[in-house]
């Protein structure tokens, strides 16, 4: 027997989340502190100091991103227990994992700017140990997706949506530990993230029109 599908208002409030995650944080890591990151340790400082105000709001949008993910993580088990209370507890324990790792990480950037008057290459080590907060969350995060993949293809989610939630997960996995283990060889493999976008992006969508979970 199938389960009762989700209250449809539920659903579209995750799409809803689903969409501010994705929003904050390409906002954030892309078009806020990407441009910040670029070259050397010297012209990363100078950037950092030249452009606080950027840095600082892409910390809130990080902020306001890690809310949203925490959000749904607790609403995601909500409306998926019903298809299986243990894989749906063990992918929200994954994104809040993910979760904590992330706001930690946040922390270590949020003194970036404290630093760049007296310690300017402490101040560009904040931004990198950062990044190794995120990676490694982003581990974590890929062990959700393919939870979810697995939770999603039992529901009312289209198949290609639900193959690409874990496919996004081997991409998470193999760019962190690639970032970690390999940085050498992240170019190659940076244009594998098309995958998650696309999938991601056709997830909150469905969420937000259909609502059918």
């Amino acid at each position: 027997m199938n389960p009762p599908e989700a209250d449809p208002r539920l659903v579209r409030l995750a799409g809803a989340l689903y969409l501010i995650i994705i929003f904050c944080g390409i906002s954030a890591e892309l078009l806020l502190r990407g441009p910040l990151l670029a070259g050397t340790p010297d012209e990363i400082a100078r950037a950092l100091a030249g452009n606080t105000g950027m840095l600082r709001a892409s910390l809130v949008a990080d902020l306001v991103m890690l809310l949203a993910d925490v959000a749904l993580a607790i609403l995601f088990f909500h409306l998926l227990r019903r298809i299986s209370e243990p894989l749906a507890l063990a992918a929200m324990v994954f994104r809040l994992g993910q979760a904590v790792l992330i706001g930690a990480s946040l922390m270590a950037l949020a003194s970036a700017p404290a630093l760049l008057a007296d310690a300017p290459r402490i101040a560009v080590h904040m931004t990198e140990l950062h990044a190794i907060g995120y990676d490694v969350g982003l581990v974590l995060f890929a062990v959700n997706s393919v939870l979810m993949a697995v939770l999603l293809w039992r529901s009312a989610v289209p198949k290609p949506i639900a193959g690409g939630i874990a496919a996004s997960g081997i991409v998470y996995a193999a760019g962190s530990l690639t970032r970690i283990a390999a940085p050498g060889f992240v170019a190659a493999i940076e244009p594998a993230y098309l995958v998650p976008l696309v999938a991601e992006s056709a997830l909150c969508l469905w969420l937000l029109i259909r609502a059918r979970l």
